[in-house]
């Protein structure tokens, strides 16, 4: 793979700097504003689903967890009602911070519990990184303001995903894809049209053998993706329609379809 996904240490720092885009998103924002992205949830829940979120993360890397523990403060937000957005906004500012302290404590390397193979805070800086800059995007729709991301950051965001789509989990939660394997022509091919040629910013997810596989690759494909970085990895996080303006769609958009709905299993809130 080449070398443009984040250090730890740059992780580290963009969960807080994530963290501090989205509270200028919404400051004088009403909390009570529908989520698209998260229907179930409003502007307020968002933001305490985000910082349970950090704060759990933080548990775990500071008691250096090495069996699961509980996140029933991810995703309890239906208990808060009225609250006050300069106090949520520093609450949220104040759990990243402890996250990314917490990290840097740790170091990258340390022995912890995570929801996949590999445990360490490595992979919990990342996977934290774009949880947070998703529901910035998440805010930034609801609010109607304007979304934009680091081609870094969202090259990095991309090879997560990918990575994420190629977990036998895929297959044993969404049986259906196995009627994608196999197939010569089950290749799908991520190109980001507005990155550096160094950034080598282009997926083939390859599902031809008996396993899903990707890799970074310019190559031909049963249905190529064109579009900018941003967009793609809106994209396979369900923010952004696959048939809508500034994404452009080549071959077989049926695959595409399928895919996208067999490896959204685990972004599920």
């Amino acid at each position: 793979m080449p070398s443009t996904s984040l250090s730890f240490a740059r992780h580290c720092t963009e969960i807080v700097a994530q963290t501090d885009m989205l509270r200028s998103v919404v400051e004088r924002a009403d909390l009570t504003t529908p989520v698209p992205g998260c229907p179930d949830w409003t502007l307020g829940q968002l933001l305490r689903h985000l910082g349970g979120a950090h704060r759990w993360t933080e548990t775990i890397i500071r008691t250096r967890a090495t069996r699961e523990v509980s996140d029933a403060q991810v995703n309890d937000v239906f208990g808060f009602h009225d609250e006050d957005p300069a106090a949520l906004g520093a609450w949220l500012a104040e759990g990243a911070e402890q996250l990314a302290d917490a990290l840097r404590a740790a170091g990258p390397d340390a022995e912890v519990w995570t929801v996949v193979p590999g445990g360490t805070p490595e992979f919990w800086a990342r996977r934290m990184t774009h949880e947070t800059v998703v529901h910035r995007a998440d805010a930034s729709f609801a609010v109607g303001a304007e979304f934009a991301v680091d081609a870094a950051v969202a090259v990095d965001g991309l090879d997560e995903w990918m990575a994420f789509g190629s977990l036998a989990q895929v297959l044993e939660t969404k049986p259906e894809m196995y009627d994608l394997l196999g197939r010569p022509t089950s290749t799908l091919h991520f190109h980001a049209t507005d990155t550096a040629p160094q950034a080598a910013a282009e997926w083939l997810i390859d599902l031809t053998g008996d396993t899903i596989t990707w890799r970074r690759a310019h190559e031909k494909a049963a249905v190529a993706v064109r579009g900018p970085v941003a967009d793609l990895l809106l994209l396979v996080y369900g923010r952004r329609r696959p048939h809508g303006d500034g994404i452009e769609i080549l071959g077989d958009a049926r695959l595409l379809d399928a895919w996208l709905d067999g490896v959204s299993f685990w972004l599920k809130e």
